[in-house]
């Protein structure tokens, strides 16, 4: 979030030498400022050690003082679907430099570096230094470059250098990098692993240190995790002028006099699908759209496009577009206003689309396949869901997390299966997430 980072005061200093730190991120922003995971900087930003994701999506591992030493992969971190686990290894009193800094991604130690200019040996970091705090989630004393998006088990042992696979392991059956339980770690001095599960204290240090961290800002706990992936917005995929994201790409704005949209990084092929839209601000309220599009198509100009969804205007309609037509319902469904919270409930195995206003259904099981002549309507892969508008205004989603941005929902409905939203969810319809299109996808 904009303005969240946790941070602890060192009162004993550590290992400036050898030390670990892991990370399971998942971003939000990307292509866009400077986006800080693990700090420990002076207010100036001249003397510490950070490591970030800068404005054109490098991680940047950074140690400066009087020096400045820095490893920088030549790969691209844009992924804001799946989580990233991070290890940086460093060990300042190695021989040979290649192998004072190392990093490793998903498990695979990354091997190719646009910069990799390393500290000379037994060279003093500042992590781990009293001089200035550490956080997580910010640059130290440096008031600004707050990271945006999801970090979870965050975690630094203070004097050793361990392996990857204490943090994670491969799945037998999928091949895929997962979370691992770590044990039999000696944490050291200012260790530490904050596994975010306490959602009324965060900063709770589990490695046995009482090495707690103050909570900053509106961060907030959320159901996203490496092993269940939730729906976000997806800067990636976009069409027109792009809505701008924010809160883990779950906040959605619009500011062209232009049609605009955004959709989300989970596509489905069957199943039934439920999540919520709140409408926050702006005087073009009246031009907001929510819906499904098709996975083929992001341009709602194009003649091949393939959307359903539910347009704010002229009392409400519905809107099925294809090849072969584009047709709004007449029907007046009623409109929504700023503070109203819309449901969105898709059965895609029979082409039905329900909206509810505020937890009261508004339109119920409309036969979108009826409207759409084409095949890709009827059976085609859709992104789900997509916002879209025309000028300004404002929305958050929430597919299942339990809040609009960082507001949390006022009181959880029924059948979330796990996940949390406003009203009552459908009955056999679920939250878009892995875990679910898994089972029931």
């Amino acid at each position: 979030m904009a303005n969240s980072y946790l941070n602890r005061t060192v009162s004993s200093a550590g290992n400036r030498k050898t030390f670990t730190l892991s990370a399971w991120v998942k971003r939000g922003k990307i292509s866009s400022g400077e986006h800080n995971i693990f700090g420990n900087s002076d207010s100036s930003y001249d003397n510490g050690f950070v490591v970030k994701f800068n404005s054109s999506d490098q991680l940047r591992i950074i140690m400066q003082d009087s020096s400045n030493y820095e490893k920088k992969p030549n790969r691209l971190f844009r992924d804001c679907n799946g989580w990233y686990h991070l290890v940086i290894q460093v060990d300042t009193t190695q021989a040979t430099a290649t192998d004072r800094v190392k990093l490793w991604v998903n498990g695979v130690q990354e091997t190719s570096f646009a910069t990799d200019t390393m500290p000379a040996q037994n060279y003093d970091t500042h992590w781990n230094n009293t001089t200035q705090i550490t956080t997580v989630g910010r640059a130290g004393n440096y008031n600004g470059d707050y990271y945006d998006g999801y970090i979870t088990h965050a975690a630094n042992v203070d004097g050793s250098v361990v392996a990857p696979t204490v943090f994670g392991e491969t799945d037998s059956t999928s091949g895929i990098w997962k979370f691992k339980q770590p044990s039999g770690v000696t944490w050291g001095t200012n260790g530490f692993w904050l596994k975010f599960e306490n959602s009324g204290a965060l900063g709770t240090d589990s490695s046995g240190n009482s090495n707690t961290f103050t909570v900053n800002g509106n961060g907030r706990q959320a159901l996203d995790t490496p092993s269940n992936v939730h729906a976000t917005g997806n800067p990636l995929y976009v069409w027109n002028y792009n809505l701008t994201q924010s809160n883990a790409n779950l906040s959605f704005a619009g500011s062209q006099n232009q049609w605009q949209g955004a959709s989300t990084n989970i596509a489905i092929s069957k199943g039934k699908w439920y999540y919520e839209a709140k409408f926050t601000s702006g005087t073009d309220i009246i031009n907001w759209g929510v819906g499904f599009m098709g996975m083929e198509d992001y341009n709602l100009t194009n003649a091949t496009r393939n959307f359903v969804g539910f347009y704010n205007y002229d009392g409400g309609e519905i809107w099925v577009a294809d090849a072969s037509n584009s047709t709004a319902t007449t029907a007046d469904y009623g409109t929504f206003s700023n503070g109203d919270i819309i449901g969105i409930a898709l059965d895609y195995d029979n082409t039905y689309l329900s909206v509810y206003k505020n937890g009261s259904a508004i339109v119920t099981n409309f036969d979108y396949g009826a409207v759409g002549t084409s095949s890709t309507v009827k059976g085609g892969k859709f992104i789900a869901p997509v916002f879209f508008n025309y000028g300004s205004g404002t929305a958050s989603a929430n597919f299942g997390n339990g809040y609009f941005g960082t507001t949390a929902i006022t009181s959880a409905g029924s059948n979330g299966n796990g996940s949390l939203f406003e009203y009552d969810v459908p009955s056999g319809y679920y939250a878009l997430n892995t875990k679910n299109i898994n089972t029931y996808g």
